[in-house]
């Protein structure tokens, strides 16, 4: 299983803070699907990082595409794959 990291940096917080509880109840449904490692904000206000758990980049790009926050345009989204060292 390989390691994905999602930016979600703001673009409408008007718009994020309406989307927020949608967002929130999208990323239970990819973490209790297994698809989620961690996520949270940034508290500068930047936006936020969603870490995501898959076989293949196409899958974590479809599920930040399905994200409230992207649908709405208040946030946009940038995917990078991540080797985590622990």
């Amino acid at each position: 299983m390989k390691m994905f990291v999602v930016f979600l940096p703001m673009l409408d917080a008007e718009k994020s803070q309406v989307q927020r509880n949608e967002h929130l109840a999208y990323l239970a449904e990819q973490r209790a699907q297994g698809h989620i490692f961690a996520n949270g904000r940034f508290a500068d206000g930047w936006g936020g990082m969603v870490i995501y758990k898959a076989e293949a980049i196409e899958d974590v790009r479809t599920w930040a595409e399905n994200d409230p926050y992207v649908r709405s345009g208040a946030r946009s989204y940038e995917v990078h794959e991540w080797d985590m060292v622990q």
